[in-house]
């Protein structure tokens, strides 16, 4: 009767628990402004950053820097990733929406006319994870 109890009390906890997404982003070629780190949980959502589900950002390091994104439900996400060498919180572009500033993205790459879509780049997390991506 006791265990019963226990699992009743603990089972919101683990229904709604929270992991730590651990972003290791290497190929950054100064340590000029941030890397940032956009997530996203849907096809609807991917690449409109008024929709981004989470974030995070760490001050760039040459070689390779370390985001973090914590508090994130089990769950599907796509992430788009680049390296603010200005530190305006914005990716530049050219006057035909070229980034200027590298990018990449979990999983999928830029193709020749634009980005990836959401379903390239989606990953499961179902716990801590830690994932590597190549600017």
């Amino acid at each position: 009767m006791k265990f019963l109890f226990l699992n009743l009390l603990l089972l919101p906890l683990m229904v709604f628990s929270q992991n730590k997404l651990s972003v290791d982003v290497t190929g950054v070629k100064s340590d000029k402004g941030s890397v940032l780190v956009a997530v996203y949980d849907s096809s609807d959502s991917f690449l409109d950053s008024d929709k981004m589900f989470s974030g995070g950002s760490s001050k760039a390091q040459l070689g390779s820097t370390w985001v973090i994104i914590d508090d994130l439900p089990d769950g599907e996400y796509a992430l788009a990733i680049f390296h603010d060498e200005n530190g305006d919180d914005e990716l530049d572009t050219n006057w035909i929406g070229i980034p200027k500033e590298p990018i990449c993205f979990s999983i999928g790459k830029m193709k020749t006319f634009g980005p990836p879509k959401y379903h390239e780049c989606a990953f499961k997390v179902e716990g801590d994870k830690e994932i590597r991506v190549s600017l």
